[in-house]
């Protein structure tokens, strides 16, 4: 069985929404669809240490105090870390548009359910939303 391939994501949270990027159309994994901002864990890195550079190069912000949260996906080749980030550094823009042609800021009952990345991200993103509110 090939290993798993670890990923670190993060739900930037403000005033309650999530900022979700749709990932290109010309993308290999996954085109055309909305995701948290995020990418591969490289070799030696620790999860929150992707998570953080993954924001940086993707969104270019700086995050601070990344925490983690629960978050089931169904593709079993994945080994997904998912974060609530709710303070950053910098104004968020779409540094990669390779990667994502659009980044949007979203209500829990304002996603795209039906054109999510992984249908686990609801329930991530409702409990980091309940997170930067508590």
């Amino acid at each position: 069985m090939p290993a798993t391939i670890a990923i670190a994501v993060a739900a930037l949270v403000r005033d309650g929404r999530v900022l979700l990027g749709h990932r290109h159309p010309a993308r290999r994994w996954y085109p055309d669809c909305w995701d948290l901002v995020g990418g591969h864990v490289e070799p030696g890195e620790l999860p929150r240490q992707a998570v953080s550079r993954e924001c940086l190069e993707e969104v270019g912000v700086h995050v601070q105090d990344p925490r983690p949260v629960p978050m089931t996906i169904a593709d079993p080749a994945l080994d997904v870390h998912a974060f609530v980030v709710t303070h950053w550094d910098g104004e968020i823009v779409n540094v990669a548009p390779e990667e994502h042609d659009e980044l949007r800021w979203f209500r829990p009952d304002e996603l795209p359910v039906a054109e999510l990345a992984h249908p686990g991200l609801v329930a991530t993103i409702r409990s980091a939303v309940r997170l930067d509110v508590d």
